[in-house]
């Protein structure tokens, strides 16, 4: 059952952190001292809230990260993956839909999601930051695909749908079948991470580029998103048509005249979102 949340702004999480300012949502898995990992309950709470963050909220764009120098180490051995042993088969589909539904609302909502990731970032962690639109790493950030590591398919959370396309179809085999860690470097080289940044300056770093974001115009950045999403199934011709349909829809926002005024007033836009 969905989780009602009226007021993102003033929303208390349960199973994380979660702050708003300036228009961007900073959400941080905080269970440091076992390297931030998911439980039934976090997953369930991180789906609902992604689903809310679809009605905006207030919020433009979303940061995740992981308290104490790590992003997330998967999820909890104690309680899950010992409790998924003893489950019957329908209770195991409830599981594996309800976390592919966590990585299908933060593909659907319209916000940026900008992933801050140091240290462990491994297994649902690395899905995560993997269905987020942008990836920070820290020198110390070491990402492992480790399905297969506990004899399970690297066919997890979308993964041989999402990672081929970010780092090519051979690349991601290997990963998804070694389940090996990679380090920030590797992970920078194979487009896996945007950038890499001194641990020190990685939410900062996270932060200036959701700030950026925030300020430029939400309808348009909500349509980019979309329309990469949708584009994987489309031909070039369909991909045409769509995009012409899309950008002509957004020619007659307020946001383009916005532009349009103040580029003619040699002024920077502020965008309104509408």
């Amino acid at each position: 059952m969905k989780t009602e949340i009226p007021d993102l702004t003033g929303y208390q999480a349960k199973n994380f952190l979660w702050r708003v300012a300036n228009r961007v949502g900073h959400l941080t898995l905080n269970r440091p001292e076992k390297k931030n990992p998911l439980t039934f309950e976090s997953y369930a709470e991180l789906r609902d809230l992604f689903r809310v963050l679809c009605d905006g909220g207030g919020v433009r764009v979303i940061v995740i990260d992981g308290a104490g120098c790590n992003f997330c180490s998967g999820g909890d051995v104690q309680e899950i993956i010992g409790p998924l042993t003893r489950m019957d088969e329908k209770g195991l589909l409830e599981f594996t839909r309800m976390t592919g539904d966590l990585i299908r609302a933060m593909r659907g909502c319209p916000q940026p999601i900008i992933a801050a990731i140091d240290g462990i970032c491994a297994g649902a962690g690395a899905m995560i930051a993997l269905a987020s639109d942008f990836r920070i790493a820290a020198p110390g950030a070491r990402t492992a695909f480790l399905f297969v590591r506990v004899g399970l398919a690297g066919c997890d959370m979308g993964a041989c749908a999402l990672l081929p396309r970010l780092i090519g179809q051979g690349r991601a085999s290997e990963l998804l079948y070694t389940g090996r860690a990679f380090d920030a470097a590797e992970g920078e080289r194979i487009g896996f991470y945007h950038s890499v940044v001194a641990a020190d300056e990685l939410l900062p770093a996270a932060m200036k580029l959701a700030k950026e974001l925030a300020s430029g115009p939400t309808l348009a950045h909500a349509l980019t998103k979309k329309m990469l999403h949708l584009e994987w199934n489309m031909s070039i011709n369909e991909a045409l048509d769509a995009e012409a349909r899309a950008q002509a829809g957004l020619m007659q926002s307020n946001d383009f005249r916005r532009a349009y005024e103040a580029f003619a007033a040699k002024q920077k836009p502020v965008f309104e979102g509408d």
